[in-house]
Order: C-alpha cells, then sequence, then structure tokens
C-alpha cells in the first residue's frame, strides 16, 4: 500500500487533537461494537478550520469530478458544505450552496432546503460514511429536485459493509452512479496507526473489526 498523503496525515492530526477521533470501545447507531469512533463536531472546538477545509478541497481535486452546486446535509454536512465553499470563493469560484433541515418549515421561505435548490450536477459534503443510510437519503432527496447527485465527499469511509457484502462506497456507485470519495478510510487509518509509535497499540482491534466488518 502505498504512504499516506500529505492531506490525510493533516486530517488525520486534526482529529486527533480536536478528539473528533477517539479509540476505545464504542457502540455505534449499527448497533456494531467498534474500536474507534468520528465526531466531526467535535473539530469545531478550536480545530483549525482551514487546514481542514483545505483536506476536503485536496479530496475533491482527487476526484477529478465537475459539479455545479454544493450540499451539505444536516447537520455535519451544513458546516464543512459551508467551509469548502468559502474557500472555493476564496478561489474565485462561487458555486451556489444549500442544505436541508431535519423537518420541513411550513411558515416564512418554507420546505426543507435551505440555499438555492440543488441543480446540475450535485457535490455532497458530509463527515463520514459508515452503512450508506444517510447518504441515499440525500441523494435521493437532491434526485427527488430534478438535480443529479455527481459526488459524494466525506472525511471518513470506515469501509464497512452496506445492505450486503459490498462496502456502502460500493453500494452507492453502483445504484446511484455517483462518484463516492473520502479523505481517509479504514485502510488508512491502520496504515497511520502502525507507523505512530503512540498509537500503533490499536492496530490488533482495528484489524480484527476490518475482518469481521470490513467490505
Amino acid at each position: 500500500m502505498l504512504g499516506l498523503k500529505p492531506f490525510q496525515t493533516k486530517f488525520i492530526q486534526l482529529a486527533l487533537e480536536s478528539k473528533a477521533l477517539e479509540f476505545g470501545n464504542f457502540t455505534l447507531k449499527s448497533g456494531r461494537s467498534s474500536p474507534y469512533f468520528f465526531n466531526a463536531a467535535n473539530m469545531l472546538n478550536g480545530c483549525n478550520l482551514h487546514e481542514l477545509s483545505l483536506c476536503y478541497e485536496e479530496a475533491i481535486k482527487q476526484s477529478g469530478v465537475r459539479y455545479d452546486c454544493i450540499f451539505g446535509p444536516a447537520y455535519k454536512g451544513i458546516f464543512l458544505g459551508s467551509m469548502v465553499a468559502t474557500l472555493q470563493s476564496q478561489r474565485g469560484r462561487n458555486y451556489p450552496l444549500s442544505f436541508n433541515r431535519k423537518e420541513a418549515k411550513d411558515h416564512g421561505e418554507g420546505g426543507n432546503i435551505i440555499g438555492a435548490s440543488p441543480h446540475g450536477d450535485v457535490m455532497i459534503i458530509d463527515d463520514v460514511l459508515s452503512a450508506g443510510t444517510a447518504a441515499k437519503e440525500s441523494i435521493e432527496l437532491i434526485q427527488a429536485l430534478g438535480a443529479m447527485p455527481k459526488l459524494l465527499i466525506v472525511g471518513l469511509n470506515r469501509q464497512e459493509k452496506g445492505s450486503n457484502k459490498l462496502g456502502a462506497k460500493e453500494e452507492l456507485e453502483r445504484d446511484f452512479g455517483i462518484t463516492v470519495q473520502s479523505i481517509i478510510d479504514l485502510d488508512t487509518l491502520i496504515q497511520f496507526l502502525k507507523t505512530d509509535d503512540h498509537f500503533n497499540k490499536h492496530v490488533n482491534e482495528f484489524e480484527v473489526y476490518q475482518k469481521r466488518w470490513g467490505a
């Protein structure tokens, strides 16, 4: 396996410094017991958000996919999408940005979309891909608005099985024709652990978890 790219190492460092990435014994929403947990919201507690947005920007470049607008699913995608849209504006590229409400609003502007309604080819930005359930909801919402979900960018792809033996990434790409790109994935994380003297004690439990739940 090739070594980690600088932006991947930086992302892991930011996640560790902000405690967005923690090691231990965690029960996930799926009911699975995991040796690690990732909560991007902790990156709002003093993390260098400019460096974080640069990590997302690099992953977008790696995908090679062109897009017309940005969609950030509630709630983590709201601040991630806003950061990336701001960075793109600084580059002279102004993309329409929107995000959804968890519940539709029945007064004022109404509806469940804030910002420009997604149109054309849409880039979705979120924090993590696990079973793919939340990603499917976003994709179907965008399709219902007549737009085309073209690219899904996440910070971490847990590389776990979806509804069958395929990984969530592979399922989404097969079922919706969308490109899924992550800054890091479970393979990347294990590679980092193996080369870090402080964290390499966690390698075995990660590999056991990957063998059981990995796609």
